[in-house]
């Protein structure tokens, strides 16, 4: 399982190449990936550390993605906020299985390398251009670099107007 921060990285990196190349703020960030702006702010400095995020103070400045969207790789993302950890030696020091996993952790470490394969053939771009109708952060962040599908609206339907009423005369009882 991915830790939360590795999914707030995630998600702070596909919305960046969504508006890319622009720079956005730490708050505009945390406003379009509902994530809290403290935290985020840890993970971007991570991700800035290791050379996926650059960051620019003042007028114009903010915070960008270092690479191309479509040479950042989701392992990249990942590595660079919590490294897999894969199995080279029994996790519990047993020395009888020398250099040999057991079954249990020989399975965990394919497992993982499963995912670190698929994380590295996987780039952010292709992200972003998956045909999903479900859009990566469609409803929390600003319109996405991908072309949107149009959606056919339903023809305009010609209202009726309810006559004017002439107003009843008030007339005194008799």
């Amino acid at each position: 399982m991915l830790s939360q921060t590795v999914e707030y990285a995630l998600r702070a990196v596909v919305h960046l190449a969504s508006v890319c190349p622009d720079a956005q703020t730490t708050v505009e960030i945390a406003t379009a990936t509902q994530v809290p702006t403290a935290y985020l702010s840890k993970v971007l400095q991570g991700l800035r550390n290791e050379g996926i995020l650059r960051s620019q103070r003042g007028v114009g400045g903010g915070i960008s993605l270092v690479a191309s969207p479509s040479e950042l790789t989701i392992l990249d993302v990942v590595n660079a906020v919590e490294p897999l950890g894969r199995i080279t030696t029994c996790p519990l020091g047993l020395e009888a299985h020398g250099e040999y996993l057991c079954p249990l952790h020989k399975r965990m470490d394919d497992a993982i390398q499963v995912m670190e394969e698929a994380f590295q053939s996987t780039t952010v771009a292709e992200v972003l251009s998956d045909p999903n109708p479900s859009i990566p952060l469609a409803n929390i962040g600003p319109p996405l670099c991908r072309p949107q599908a149009k959606v056919k609206q339903k023809p305009k339907t010609k209202t009726k107007t309810k006559a004017k009423r002439k107003p009843k005369s008030k007339s005194k009882p008799k």
